[in-house]
């Protein structure tokens, strides 16, 4: 078996093929050292084939997508008591009941109109989606911004408010106040939460799903023997209406007219407003169904109706119980309202102190996995958006361990930014929050307002209804937010939202105008290709970096090569020349040409012109020396790539960058003078094998071929066992695929490797064959031959083998 392209190294080597940028036994490439950072402190690399979806339950889907909507009520009633007291006093608590009534109808309203994006979007939905199908991809830029807007808020708020509740369970139980350091534990865990999506934590597991049932287990059970006392009048009453301790409980207002005016109208929008916070976290149903098991549409109604009843339960039993006990809030958010609840319902007991405890901490478990919620959402919406190229492509990414790393980070900085700067006070946060939600539900609804609109379909004017009230309601919600909370925080979403809008749409049409022009075909490439072929070398010195550059030169075998030194210091150029004339690179004439006014750049071009004037293809090789980071930009400007940025814009011209490691040839030159060998970095330990050839594989010790003729099923063995003409059976992943011409035919080519090494396989008169690409695991059996000196089969037996998360197939 033979062929005449170039050999590409196939030699069994002792790196796992698992091992992403795994390479051949005779290439050196060591690892950065911010790579073998990367991996010390985020594990080793995830190859793609463990990227494959875990399909979930309705309980488990219940626990994961309804962590954020469900925690909520652990502070919805608490915010709208935080708006309605300043005003109303102790009227406050009576007037909670009506605003949880109206929140209750929205959520009613809203779950409907979810249902109906689930039942329609059965692969992908969100707001976004629904935006993007109905109006266009510009006007879904609105719903892109508001869903950003809503994960960054919701990770301060969820994160904030979990801290809250450990701020609370201290004071309730052992008088500490940590008002002080309640921030710095809210960033502390938005980093930790940020370090474990870095690592790949998967939303899908069911450790994520059990804070939320055991939220919903022990504050259900607390509001139900609340509402039991309540029943035989043996409910406990606050008295903390005047505690100053922990920062004091929020100042007390005494309009009792509250209809007549129009300050008390005010008062009560900014409690249905915060209240309406409530209601976060009901559209993560729609984001996430393509995760629900088949029927997925059947099984996200049923979830989404779940969430919002337990989420209306809790809400609701939570405000009677606030309204019956007066719980005051306090203006440094701890102890919290639910705290109190719990602390007056299970009594100053043992077990109260239990059920405190246990309550506290599954609050502030759920808060804070109902923030982690934003860390998988986030970076797939932005992956979503990139990929309309509406964000920058980065954002499309996939990371060390598989996450959308840059996603992850830009949410970390975000959040960290915003909760910096409202100082981790929840009630300054959720003055942020429902614009963004509600912003996102208007853009659903009405998205399927049209869609329905369009169609002739079974319930068409009760579908209409329902997302249209939605629609209406949503955006009146938006309206009284924007209004009522303004000057508390509301004015930085008001004011952020028309320019991100604006920044997206520009950064789309920017994409789109680049796309244009690289798709158009300008009039110089009809013109006939140039024969003749000039190579420019700029020379600032006589060095190793310059004589490579030379060498370099040499190997692309040009018309013409001419060194050449842009003259700025008379003096150097003449020191400059001597060096060069004593040196190896003098068979090559230097060329020095003054630069009076010192524009390197522009005499570069004007050089580069000339030369393409004259009829030839001109390379212009810049050497650049590489140094370490710091002493790269602290001790050395960056010249060779400002003249490859204005060189490349000529016609004709290619600038070409060499670089030369001065980092390695310091090294090297220590340990000559110490007399030691340089200490092969991470990476490097195959550099010293050497390449196989064709007379090692020759001379290599065969084994007994067995007869063909038996039948006998052949033992799978480790690609690096087997030998030159002995027929053997192996089995790994193809790593690449490529079709190759072969006496005037075609022919497959494929390299197959395990952890052990590599063998190519060839399968003549083919150009594909299904199922045989990139990534796929296979087990061959056949003869061993080698080809261009390397151990390959020709036309083998093979049965391709399932990849992870699939079923086995022939």
């Amino acid at each position: 078996m033979s062929t005449t392209r170039t050999a590409r190294p196939r030699r069994a080597s002792t790196e796992a093929v698992a091992a992403p940028g795994a390479l051949a036994a005779d290439v050196n490439l060591p690892e950065s050292l911010g790579y073998r950072v990367k991996k010390r402190i985020l594990g080793k690399p995830l190859v793609n084939d463990e990227l494959h979806g875990e399909k979930l339950s309705n309980p488990t889907a219940l626990g994961i997508m309804g962590i954020d909507m469900i925690s909520s009520s652990a502070y919805g009633s608490e915010q709208m008591l935080t708006q309605l007291i300043p005003y109303f006093g102790a009227l406050g608590f009576m007037l909670v009941m009506p605003i949880t009534g109206v929140i209750l109808g929205m959520l009613i309203l809203l779950t409907l109109c979810y249902r109906d994006v689930v039942s329609v979007y059965t692969k992908a939905g969100g707001s976004y989606v629904v935006a993007r199908d109905n109006f266009g991809p510009r006007i879904a830029q609105i719903a892109a911004v508001a869903l950003m807007i809503d994960y960054i808020v919701t990770v301060a708020v969820q994160i904030s408010a979990g801290t809250d509740a450990i701020a609370s369970y201290l004071a309730i139980t052992f008088s500490v106040d940590i008002t002080s350091e309640k921030l710095w534990i809210t960033v502390a865990v938005v980093l930790l939460l940020c370090y474990g999506n870095l690592r790949g934590v998967k939303e899908a597991g069911k450790l994520f799903a059990s804070p939320a049932y055991v939220y919903i287990l022990l504050v259900g059970m607390t509001l139900l023997l609340g509402l039991g006392q309540l029943a035989t009048g043996n409910l406990s009453q606050a008295t903390n209406a005047n505690d100053t301790s922990y920062g004091g409980v929020i100042s007390s207002g005494d309009h009792t007219s509250w209809v007549l005016t129009a300050g008390a109208v005010l008062a009560l929008l900014r409690g249905f407003a915060n209240g309406g916070s409530s209601l976060t976290g009901l559209e993560a149903v729609s984001n996430g169904i393509s995760v629900f098991k088949k029927p997925a549409g059947r099984n996200a109604r049923v979830t989404l109706t779940a969430m919002s009843i337990i989420l209306g339960s809790l809400v609701l039993g939570i405000s009677i119980l606030a309204w019956q006990m007066k719980t005051y809030p306090y203006s440094e958010g701890a102890p919290t309202v639910l705290a109190q609840i719990t602390h007056l319902v299970w009594g100053k007991n043992a077990v109260g102190s239990v059920m405190i405890t246990l309550v506290q901490i599954a609050t502030a478990l759920i808060l804070y996995t109902g923030g982690n919620t934003s860390f998988s959402g986030f970076p797939f919406l932005v992956s979503y958006v990139a990929e309309d190229s509406f964000l920058p492509r980065q954002l499309r990414t996939r990371g060390h361990r598989l996450a959308f790393s840059n996603g992850i980070i830009m949410l970390t900085i975000l959040s960290l930014v915003l909760i910096v700067a409202m100082g981790g006070n929840l009630t300054k946060l959720v003055s942020l929050y429902a614009i963004g939600v509600f912003t996102g539900f208007v853009m659903a609804a009405a998205g399927l307002f049209k869609y329905h609109w369009v169609r002739d379909e079974p319930k068409r004017t009760w579908k209409l209804f329902v997302n249209g009230s939605a629609a209406v309601c949503s955006l009146a919600v938006v309206l009284i937010f924007a209004v009522t909370k303004f000057t508390e925080g509301a004015w930085l979403v008001v004011v952020v939202f028309p320019p991100a809008v604006w920044g997206l749409i520009q950064l789309n049409r920017r994409y789109r105008r680049e796309a244009d022009a690289l798709a158009n075909t300008p009039a110089s490439a009809s013109l006939p290709t140039r024969t003749q072929t000039s190579i420019l070398v700029l020379v600032d010195s006589v060095d190793l970096a310059v004589i490579k550059t030379l060498r370099y030169a040499r190997s692309l075998r040009p018309t013409e090569i001419r060194a050449v030194h842009l003259m700025v210091d008379n003096v150097y150029a003449e020191q400059l020349r001597k060096w060069w004339d004593a040196s190896q690179a003098a068979d090559i004439p230097l060329e020095i040409i003054e630069v009076p006014d010192r524009r390197i750049r522009r005499a570069s071009m004007e050089l580069a012109a000339r030369e393409a004037a004259e009829g030839y293809e001109v390379t212009v090789l810049l050497p650049r020396r590489t140094y370490s980071p710091v002493a790269g930009r602290l001790l050395h400007d960056r010249t060779a790539d400002r003249l490859a940025e204005v060189l490349s814009t000529l016609p004709h011209v290619v600038a070409t960058i060499v670089p030369f490691d001065v980092v390695e040839a310091i090294e090297e030159l220590e340990a000559a003078e110490q007399g030691r060998a340089v200490k092969p970095k991470e990476g490097d330990e195959f550099a010293a094998k050497p390449r196989s050839t064709r007379k090692m594989l020759l001379d290599a010790e065969c084994a007994t071929v067995p007869d063909a003729h038996t039948g006998a099923p052949v033992e799978v063995r480790p690609i690096n066992s087997v030998r030159w003409r002995e027929r053997a059976a192996v089995e790994g992943r193809v790593r690449s695929v490529s079709v190759s011409p072969v006496k005037g035919s075609p022919a497959l080519e494929a390299e197959l490797y395990d952890a052990s090494g590599g063998i190519s396989l060839v399968f003549y008169g083919r150009r594909s064959i299904p199922g045989i690409e990139p990534g796929a695991r296979m087990r061959v059996e056949g003869m061993v031959g080698e080809m261009e000196g390397h151990l390959a089969m020709a036309n083998p037996t093979y049965k391709l083998l399932p990849r992870e998360g699939q079923d086995e197939e022939e």
